[in-house]
C-alpha cells in the first residue's frame, strides 16, 4: 500500500528472479546424507529451487531438528559427520522463517560454532533503548545521562546510534494524539542523538520526516506493493492467504509486518543490529538503483533490512518507512520545532556556542518559556524556509546551535528554492476592502497556470521550481532559452517568481491549466512543443548577490520591470493596478476584466511597510505561518498546548510588505471568482464508494470524500457525493476504481469513518468540490474535537466542480480549515442580521 500523505509511483517490474530453496529439502537432503554416507563430507552447496514458504515449515523444523539431534547422539562420529565447514556454510538462507545459524554444542560436554539449531528469536530487542521515556518533559528529562548509558550500550554492538532508539520515539509519538507530547517525544530523541551520536542526527531527521532527499532533488524508491509483499512472505513465512489475511484485518503494511515478526518464534541468524545510519544508507541505495537487475537489488536492500529487525515494531517501522507512511502524527513543521527545542536544551560535544542549563529553563515561568521557544522556532523555520535541505540545516545547527548566524550560513542560495509566500483568503472584494482599510495595495491578475520560480546564476545556468519545489527545468526549454534574451545588462544573477500559463503565441490569448498539463515534463525539445506559454512575473526576491526579501514589494516589483526586458506572449508583467480601499468601484472593475479573461481572480498584495496609527507594530510573530505543507495558518500553541487569548482593543495587525518565505500572511490576499458569488469551495480526497442504484448501478455512487488532519495524516470522511458528475465521469471514475486493480484496496487503518462502503479507494485525487454549508453532524468525523467534542462537520448539497489535478493530497483541505470556515459561516450570519437564531440555523443542524 502507499501512503495516504503521497502518492507512491507504481513500479509493475518483477522482483528477484533469485530461486530460494525450502526448508524441508535442505533438512531432508541432510538427513539423507547421513544415513547413506560412512565417511564424513562437508555439506554441499546450496542449489536453488523454487517453492512457496509456508507457516508449516516450522513445525517441520522442528521435527527434523529433533530426528536430526537422535541420529547424532547414537553415531559415533557426531562431530565429524555434522560439521558444517566455514567455507561452505551460506551466510543466509533464503527461506528465513525458522532455524538459525548459531553457536550450539554438537555434544553435550563440547560446545561447538557453526552447528544448525533451533533457537527462538525472542529476548533479541533492545532493551536499553525501549526503556527510555522519550516522552517526558524536556525541562525534566535527562539526555546526558542516557546518552552516556547508550554510548556504552552502542559500543558493544559496534558504535552509532541504533534503529530501535528511533523505533522508541515512533512507538511513543504514535501512542498519543497530544501534538504537545509528540513534540516533547522528538525534541528528547533529537537531543539525545545531538549529545550521544551528533553524526546519527541528519538520518534520523530524514527518516523521521518520511523522506530521504530535498523536495527540489526528491529520489523515489521505486518499491512496488509487490517487493514489500514478497520480502514478507520470504522473511516471515508468509503464505498468500496468510498475507492476505493479515491485511484485511489492519489495513496497514507496517502492522501486518508487526503481526508477522510476532509470530516467527526462530531465526535462521541472530539479526545484526540495525543502525540509523544504516537504514538511511539502504534507502538511498533502494532510490538510487537504476538499469539492469536494480529491481533485483532493491528486492534484496528490502529483505535484508525486515531480516535484521530486533522485534515486532522495529519491523512495523521499516516497512512503513518503505512504503512511506510513518503515522506518528507528525508532519515537517514538527520536526522544525522539535529541532529548535532539542537545541536550546543540548549541544554536541566540543561545539563552542552556549545554551542554557536545563534547570534554569524549568525555573521559567510559561510565558516566559514560550517566547524563548518562539524565537528559536522563527529562526529555524525563516531558516528552512529560505533553503529548504536538512543536509545544510542540521550540520549548521550542529556547528552554530540556534543564533542569527543560522540564517547567514544556511540563507538564500541559488539554485536552492526557497518555499513562496502565500495569501490569505477572503470571502469577497468587500472583504478584502475592510481589511486593507487606509493602505496603499496593488491588485494583480490571478492567473490560471503554474507558479514558477526561475534561478539564474553568473555563467547562466538556469533553474526552475515548481511552487512544490520540484525541480522542471527540463519541462520548460523555452523558458531556459529566454533567459538571456530578458535579463538586463546590469543583471549578473537573480530570483523571479512568476506563473506559467499557456498561451496562444499570436494573439496572446489565454489557455487553460489543463491545456498547461499538456506538455510533457521530461525531455522535452523545442521544436517539439506544442502548447506555447508564457511567463507572467510578479515578484523578484534576489538580484545580483544580494537577497531582497526584506525589500518593500513595491520596491521589488519595481526593480523586477526596470531591469528586465519585456517580451510579448512570452515573458511579461502580470497585469496590474495600484489602489487603495476608496477606489472600490475600479477595483470591482479589474476584478470583473481579471475573470473575464478566464483568470481565477486577483491577488491583492501591499505596497509599502508603511503602518496605521492603530496597527499593532509587528508582523510575523503575531501573524501565524502556514505549515510546511502550505495549509491555512494556526494560532500559535504556547508550552501548555492552549491558543493564546486574543487581544482586547481595536488595534490591528501591522501587515508588511516584505517578502516572507513559506508563510500565509493578509499582506497577500487572494480574492477568487468563487469567493466573490458567496460560494466557498473544498478540495477533498476520494476514499470510498458504493454501487448505484437504477441507471447509476453500474458505477460508484455516491463516493465518499475526507479532509486530512495536518497533525496525524489521518483522512477524516466529511461527506458523501453525487451531485455534479456526468454519465462519462462516472464511467472513467469506475473503470479507475475497478475491484482488483491497485487502486482499490483493503480497509484502512489511516481513514476515520465508521460506516462500510462497498469498496475502499487508494487515496490519491483531489476533487474540488462546492456546498451549500457546513453543518455539524454525528456521522462523519471530520474535524471532531474541533467544534464539538462529540460532532464532526460535513457539507449540505455537495456538488462535484473538478479534478484538481494540480494539487496533491498533501494540498487538500485540512480539518482546521473545514473548522475555520464553519466558525466564519456563523459569523457571516451574524452580520446579516440573524442572530443566534441563524448561526443555529447555518451551523448546528444535524445530518
Amino acid at each position: 500500500m502507499s501512503s495516504p500523505a503521497k502518492k507512491r509511483k507504481r513500479n509493475g517490474a518483477e522482483s528477484s528472479s533469485q530461486k530460494t530453496r525450502s526448508i524441508e529439502s535442505f533438512f531432508k537432503g541432510q538427513a539423507t546424507k547421513k544415513a547413506k554416507q560412512a565417511e564424513p563430507e562437508p555439506a554441499p552447496e546450496l542449489e536453488p529451487e523454487v517453492t512457496e514458504q509456508t507457516l508449516s515449515d516450522e513445525a517441520l523444523a522442528r521435527q527434523l531438528q529433533a530426528q536430526w539431534n537422535e541420529e547424532e547422539s547414537a553415531a559415533s562420529n557426531t562431530y565429524a559427520n555434522h560439521h558444517i565447514d566455514k567455507d561452505s556454510e551460506p551466510k543466509t538462507l533464503p527461506s528465513a522463517p525458522t532455524i538459525p545459524v548459531d553457536a550450539t554444542p554438537a555434544a553435550p560436554s563440547t560446545p561447538r560454532k557453526n552447528t544448525l539449531s533451533l533457537q527462538s528469536s525472542a529476548g533479541s530487542e533492545d532493551t536499553v533503548s525501549l526503556a527510555i521515556p522519550f516522552d517526558q518533559s524536556p525541562q525534566i528529562f535527562d539526555a546526558s545521562k542516557y546518552a552516556a548509558e547508550l554510548r556504552s550500550h552502542w559500543a558493544a554492538e559496534g558504535g552509532n546510534a541504533s534503529y530501535a532508539l528511533l523505533t522508541r520515539a515512533f512507538v511513543l509519538a504514535n501512542a498519543t494524539t497530544s501534538r504537545i507530547k509528540i513534540v516533547d517525544t522528538l525534541v528528547n530523541f533529537l537531543r539525545v542523538l545531538i549529545e550521544g551520536d551528533p553524526s546519527s542526527l541528519l538520518p534520523a531527521v530524514w527518516l523521521a520526516t518520511n523522506s530521504i532527499t530535498p523536495p527540489y532533488d526528491e529520489k523515489e524508491l521505486g518499491l512496488g506493493g509487490s517487493s514489500i509483499s514478497k520480502a514478507l512472505k520470504k522473511i516471515y513465512g508468509l503464505d498468500n492467504q496468510g498475507l492476505k489475511t493479515l491485511y484485511n484485518k489492519h489495513g496497514d503494511a507496517g502492522d501486518v509486518a508487526f503481526e508477522a515478526k510476532k509470530r516467527q518464534a526462530f531465526t535462521l541468524a541472530k539479526p545484526k543490529p540495525l543502525k540509523i545510519k544504516g537504514v538511511y544508507q539502504s534507502l538511498l541505495k533502494i532510490a538510487t538503483s537504476k538499469g539492469s537487475g536494480s529491481q533485483e537489488a532493491k528486492q534484496r536492500i528490502v529483505e535484508k533490512l525486515l531480516q535484521d529487525t530486533r522485534g515486532a515494531e522495529e519491523s512495523r517501522y521499516i516497512v512503513r518507512t518503505l512504503v512511506q507512511n510513518l503515522r506518528i502524527g507528525a508532519v515537517k513543521t514538527t520536526m522544525l520545532i522539535a529541532l529548535a527545542r532539542a537545541f536550546l536544551y543540548s549541544k554536541p560535544e566540543g561545539a563552542e556556542y552556549s545554551i542554557r542549563p536545563r534547570d534554569e529553563l524549568a525555573r521559567l515561568k510559561k510565558d516566559e518559556l514560550a517566547e524563548i521557544y518562539n524565537n528559536a522556532e522563527e529562526l529555524v523555520k525563516a531558516s528552512y524556509a529560505r533553503h529548504p535541505d536538512y543536509n545544510d540545516l542540521v550540520p549548521c545547527l550542529l556547528d552554530a546551535g540556534v543564533t542569527e548566524e543560522l540564517l547567514v550560513r544556511c540563507g538564500l542560495v541559488l539554485h536552492i528554492p526557497l518555499r513562496p509566500m502565500l495569501g490569505s483568503i477572503t470571502r469577497d472584494l468587500a472583504d478584502m476592502l475592510t481589511k486593507l482599510q487606509g493602505r496603499d495595495f496593488s491588485c494583480e491578475y490571478k492567473y490560471d497556470g503554474q507558479r514558477a520560480q526561475v534561478h539564474c546564476d553568473e555563467t547562466g545556468k538556469v533553474s526552475i521550481f515548481s511552487r512544490h519545489l520540484e525541480l522542471m527545468t527540463e519541462k520548460y526549454p523555452d523558458l531556459v532559452s529566454l533567459v538571456p534574451q530578458i535579463r538586463g545588462e546590469s543583471v549578473s544573477s537573480f530570483i523571479l517568481e512568476g506563473e506559467v500559463v499557456a498561451v496562444d503565441s499570436e494573439t496572446g490569448d489565454l489557455k487553460t491549466f489543463q491545456t498547461l498539463t499538456n506538455r510533457a515534463k521530461k525531455n522535452v525539445e523545442i521544436g517539439a512543443i506544442t502548447v506555447n506559454v508564457c511567463l507572467f512575473s510578479f515578484d523578484l526576491m534576489y538580484l545580483n548577490g544580494e537577497p531582497l526579501l526584506n525589500r518593500p514589494f513595491r520596491e521589488r516589483r519595481e526593480l523586477l520591470r526596470s531591469l528586465f526586458v519585456e517580451i510579448p506572449n512570452r515573458f511579461t508583467w502580470v497585469k496590474s493596478l495600484d489602489a487603495t480601499s476608496a477606489d472600490s468601484d475600479t477595483v470591482l472593475e479589474f476584478f470583473k476584466g481579471a475573470t473575464d479573461a478566464k483568470c481565477e481572480g486577483i491577488m491583492v498584495k501591499v505596497l509599502d511597510n508603511t503602518t496605521r496609527a492603530d496597527d499593532t507594530i509587528q508582523n510575523a510573530d503575531v501573524t501565524a505561518a502556514a505549515d510546511i505543507d502550505g495549509n491555512p495558518p494556526e494560532p500559535p500553541e504556547v508550552n501548555n498546548g492552549t491558543k493564546p487569548p486574543k487581544e482586547k482593543g481595536t488595534r490591528r495587525k501591522a501587515l508588511l510588505s516584505s517578502y516572507e518565505p513559506d508563510k500565509r500572511l493578509e499582506s497577500w490576499l487572494k480574492v477568487k471568482k468563487d469567493y466573490s458569488a458567496s460560494s466557498e469551495t473544498l478540495d477533498l480526497i476520494p476514499i470510498a464508494g458504493w454501487h448505484g442504484n437504477g441507471r447509476k448501478a453500474k458505477w460508484w455512487s455516491p463516493i465518499l470524500l475526507a479532509v486530512r488532519n495536518p497533525e496525524t495524516g489521518i483522512l477524516e470522511a466529511v461527506t458523501k457525493c453525487m451531485s455534479g458528475f456526468t454519465d462519462k465521469f462516472y464511467q472513467a471514475n469506475k473503470d479507475k476504481y475497478a475491484p482488483g486493480s491497485h487502486n482499490v484496496i483493503s480497509r484502512p487503518s489511516y481513514v476515520d469513518y465508521h460506516g462500510e462502503p462497498d469498496v475502499w479507494f487508494e487515496p490519491q485525487e483531489v476533487w474540488e468540490m462546492a456546498f451549500a454549508d457546513i453543518t455539524l453532524s454525528p456521522t462523519y468525523p471530520a474535524a471532531i474535537g474541533l467544534v464539538s467534542e462529540e460532532r464532526g462537520l460535513s457539507l449540505r448539497f455537495p456538488r462535484f466542480l473538478k479534478v484538481r489535478e494540480d494539487k496533491s493530497i498533501d494540498e487538500a483541505t485540512t480539518s482546521d480549515y473545514l473548522a475555520l470556515l464553519w466558525r466564519k459561516q456563523g459569523e457571516k450570519a451574524k452580520a446579516q442580521g440573524d442572530g443566534d437564531g441563524g448561526e443555529e440555523q447555518l451551523g448546528w443542524q444535524e445530518e
